[in-house]
């Protein structure tokens, strides 16, 4: 599952998530027929319309195996959201089906796949890269994945997206993956249950309180000392990122997929 968001503007994540996982020994398919999952109108409190996106999407995941996402707020929501809308409905069956074999990118390494070591090293990017996420003024930007990286030494901070670990109870296996890189320094955000801010429509609705909660959430960061945030969700990542180059802070953004698929030695 590649997610809306990392179709349009983080397509590196999504490439970065297959090399990773065919890597691991997984034979990935891309359904050239999903859609959006139906989160933002589900959200907003358009059942209706989550229900049409939804009947789509099960229809473009049906009778597949695991499905993997980039996003664990749009896993949540096939995980969480799929068995309520659906429920009483036609499609009740197909969605807890497809509810019981969709996993956030993280969770699935570890959970799923097992996975207890990597042949992963820390790698930052060359001057002059340019896909680095991470050059002041520059939010974004499709980047290349596994180009125009060096070997060193990194400090990294981890961003837990709230529906990931509220939803799904992500929260240790992306910790335990960016314990497997060598020459990484891991450091906790303090307070790491706390919202970025984004939640989709409510960054527009209620600008004010997401910008203080962001503001927070980058004091963190930045007190952590590290130069490199890692996330599961491009969501979150984005809304922080933000925040951080319009306070002039270079620190590098990435989902944890890239980290992995950029150091990868084997």
């Amino acid at each position: 599952m590649i997610t809306c968001l990392g179709d349009a503007l983080f397509p590196r994540v999504g490439v970065a998530a297959v090399k990773m996982l065919r890597r691991l020994g997984v034979a990935v398919e891309f359904p050239a027929a999903q859609t959006c999952c139906g989160q933002p109108a589900y959200n907003a409190g358009f059942a209706d319309a989550a229900r049409t996106s939804g009947r789509a999407f099960l229809r473009a995941f049906a009778g597949g195996g695991y499905v993997v996402s980039i996003s664990g707020s749009c896993a949540a929501m096939v995980r969480d959201g799929y068995p309520r809308l659906f429920a009483g409905r036609p499609e009740e069956a197909a969605a807890a089906e497809l509810a019981a074999r969709t996993f956030e990118f993280s969770e699935f390494l570890i959970d799923v796949l097992g996975v207890g070591e990597l042949p992963v090293r820390a790698v930052r990017p060359s001057s002059g890269d340019p896909g680095r996420v991470g050059d002041p003024g520059r939010v974004g930007g499709p980047g290349r994945v596994g180009s125009a990286h060096v070997p060193g030494s990194r400090v990294a901070t981890f961003h837990h997206s709230c529906h990931a670990r509220r939803l799904l109870g992500v929260s240790e296996q992306p910790e335990r993956l960016l314990a497997m890189v060598d020459g990484l320094e891991y450091r906790p955000l303090e307070h790491p249950e706390l919202c970025c801010g984004f939640g989709g429509t409510f960054a527009v609705k209620m600008a004010r309180i997401s910008s203080a909660m962001v503001d927070e959430k980058v004091d963190a960061v930045l007190a952590s000392g590290a130069d490199l945030l890692v996330g599961l969700d491009m969501s979150c990542l984005m809304n922080i990122e933000g925040r951080l180059r319009r306070r002039g802070s270079g620190v590098e953004v990435r989902h944890l997929a890239e980290v992995l698929a950029a150091g990868w030695q084997a």
